[in-house]
């Protein structure tokens, strides 16, 4: 089975919408790390020395790899990422291999099949 590992950095306020629209195109679950701090183009703003940017969330998918592209599209336009500066960014790698996945084995399965 081949799976890739989809990551989306985005504003924690629109970290339930990549959720919703990541399961909404096939995916079984996530992984939310919140509180991540990032750099991007512009300085972020600081107020006597407290930081003013928004709280940042990594939101990680495991997916099988005949879907990984229609849930990033899908995590791109709920979140606006190509329309809002600053939105967040969302990429896929491809994973090797994993263990742990038997659990969700029978999902998985159904969804492989279901996309030949």
């Amino acid at each position: 089975m081949r799976l890739k590992l989809i990551v989306a950095l985005v504003s924690d306020d629109k970290s339930d919408v990549v959720v919703d629209a990541a399961r909404a195109a096939g995916a079984t679950g996530s992984t939310i790390i919140t509180s991540v701090r990032g750099d991007g183009l512009e300085p972020e703003k600081t107020f006597f020395g407290l930081d003013l940017a928004a709280k940042r969330d990594l939101v990680l998918f495991l997916v099988v790899e005949t879907r990984a592209r229609e849930i990033l599209e899908r995590i791109r336009d709920a979140a606006r990422l190509d329309s809002e500066p600053g939105a967040g960014i969302a990429f896929q790698v491809p994973i090797e291999d994993a263990v742990g996945l038997n659990t969700q084995l029978p999902t998985i399965l159904e969804e492989v099949e279901s996309d030949l």
